[in-house]
């Protein structure tokens, strides 16, 4: 058995907690309890004693006293009567105290000035204690002497120990009560903690399809959610990964086997005429620029990934590179019969980036709307927004992109065409590049799209503040 399992530290912390709460209670009830027993009791003797006492002032009769010493003694009520010298004339048998003897001359003082006396007493005989009230007999001002009533502080001891003997009781329920409890909840908390230290092991190992069971809405609950998200986002990482490789060494192994190929045809003089080697060569020079724009890409993401990526950020004006990047894929579009349109609003204000890599965004971005694009237009529109911000958004009118699929496109190897790779082109990294870039320089990106009618990236950065009567253009 593994004492250092949580179930048995958690089961350990509420046990010691519920005992740091529960013997300071238990003694603070004790001492409670046994205070106001013990004032109880001296109320009690003293308000018999005061009624004894008024008894025979009132009566003036001197067999009152002797009355009233056989009733005490008949009624088991333990006291001693004085006269005004402080001599005991009657006694309902208290050992130690014969009819006869004489009190202190102090409390025969106290008692002539109407004073009530509190004390102990001890029987010289057996060691009992008592505690002794006395009141003094006084009428029409004269001190007739004293009555004491007295109260074994055994018999105290005796109801307070059986109070504690039902306080210990009720605390060891109490305790196995909650010993049972905690155990339970201990259980609770850790069995959902040990299955997620079994799934986190599992996926550690390789199994990717593991899953943790949620079984609350808590934070428990929250962190079996998250390690199954880790384990779709791990998965859908290798599934994607796995894929990208099989798919990059394709594509790689395409153009070298054609350069390969090719070459090998003029080197060995295998070409019929001049335009079937110029031919060959042209086939070799786009296979090239088509292998190093891969390299380049993977070169590119893998430094961006890395922290490694220098940008010469400046105050740019958005609307030249954006006219800049629309130039450049002009042709690309004509030759699909595809129409650019631009829209830029006037007065834009400036962009701190990096200009070249802003224009490689823009690129992208028109290059993959191009690509996916058999007909219609794709729109370009920039503006200033409120909060100094400037939107950009590329919108085509191309086959779309699934939904289910939005959530993954900015991800690295992921390509939402699988099947027809080769006529669209890509490698999968453009998007990841893109997005990678945008947030280099300080700004968001967006996608929304619906399958068959086009796609929308909106694109946002922080620009500069403008001042009143100030254009930035």
């Amino acid at each position: 058995m593994r004492w250092n399992r949580i179930v048995f530290k958690l089961g350990a912390t509420f046990i010691l907690i519920f005992l740091v709460v529960l013997l300071p209670l238990g003694f603070v009830i004790d001492k409670i309890f046994f205070g106001f027993y013990f004032s109880q009791v001296q109320e009690d003797i003293d308000q018999l004693s005061s009624r004894y006492a008024d008894a025979i002032a009132q009566s003036k009769n001197p067999m009152m006293v002797h009355m009233i010493g056989m009733m005490a003694e008949f009624s088991h009520v333990y006291l001693y009567i004085v006269d005004e010298k402080g001599k005991i004339i009657a006694n309902s048998g208290i050992p130690g105290l014969p009819e006869g003897s004489l009190i202190s001359k102090e409390e025969v003082g106290k008692l002539s000035r109407g004073h009530s006396i509190r004390k102990e007493y001890v029987d010289p005989f057996y060691g009992t204690q008592f505690l002794v009230s006395g009141k003094p007999i006084i009428t029409k001002g004269a001190f007739y002497g004293g009555v004491y009533v007295l109260s074994s502080i055994e018999a105290i001891h005796q109801s307070v120990q059986r109070v504690r003997y039902m306080l210990i009781l009720s605390g060891m329920g109490a305790f196995f009560l909650a010993l049972g409890f905690t155990f339970v909840l201990s259980r609770k908390l850790s069995d959902p903690l040990i299955a997620m230290e079994r799934a986190t092991r599992q996926i550690a190992k390789g199994k990717l399809d593991t899953r943790v069971k949620v079984t609350s809405g808590d934070e428990l609950g929250s962190l079996a959610e998250a390690i199954n998200d880790l384990a779709k986002n791990l998965q859908r990482y290798r599934d994607t990964r796995k894929e990208f490789f099989a798919n990059i060494s394709h594509e790689l192994r395409t153009p070298i086997t054609y350069i390969e190929g090719y070459a090998k045809i003029l080197r060995d003089g295998l070409y019929e005429s001049e335009e079937e080697k110029k031919q060959y060569l042209d086939i070799i020079h786009q296979e090239s620029k088509r292998l190093i724009r891969m390299i380049e890409d993977l070169f590119e993401l893998s430094k961006m990934e890395e922290g490694k990526f220098d940008l010469h950020l400046e105050w740019i004006d958005l609307a030249e590179v954006m006219e800049s990047a629309v130039r450049k894929a002009h042709l690309r579009a004509n030759a699909k019969g595809l129409e650019l349109e631009l829209d830029i609003e006037e007065d834009l204000p400036f962009v701190y980036g990096d200009g070249l890599r802003m224009e490689q965004i823009f690129i992208n971005l028109l290059d993959n709307a191009i690509r996916y694009t058999e007909q219609g237009k794709i729109s370009i529109k920039m503006w200033r927004e409120e909060g100094n911000r400037v939107m950009i958004h590329f919108e085509d009118t191309g086959i779309g992109i699934p939904e289910h699929e939005i959530p993954y496109i900015f991800e690295r190897f992921y390509r939402v065409e699988k099947s027809r790779s080769r006529a669209h082109g890509g490698t999968g990294l453009g998007l990841a590049i893109v997005k990678q870039l945008v947030e280099l320089q300080g700004g968001e990106i967006r996608v929304f799209s619906e399958v068959g009618k086009g796609t929308c990236f909106q694109i946002m950065f922080p620009a500069e503040p403008i001042k009143s009567g100030e254009a930035k253009r």
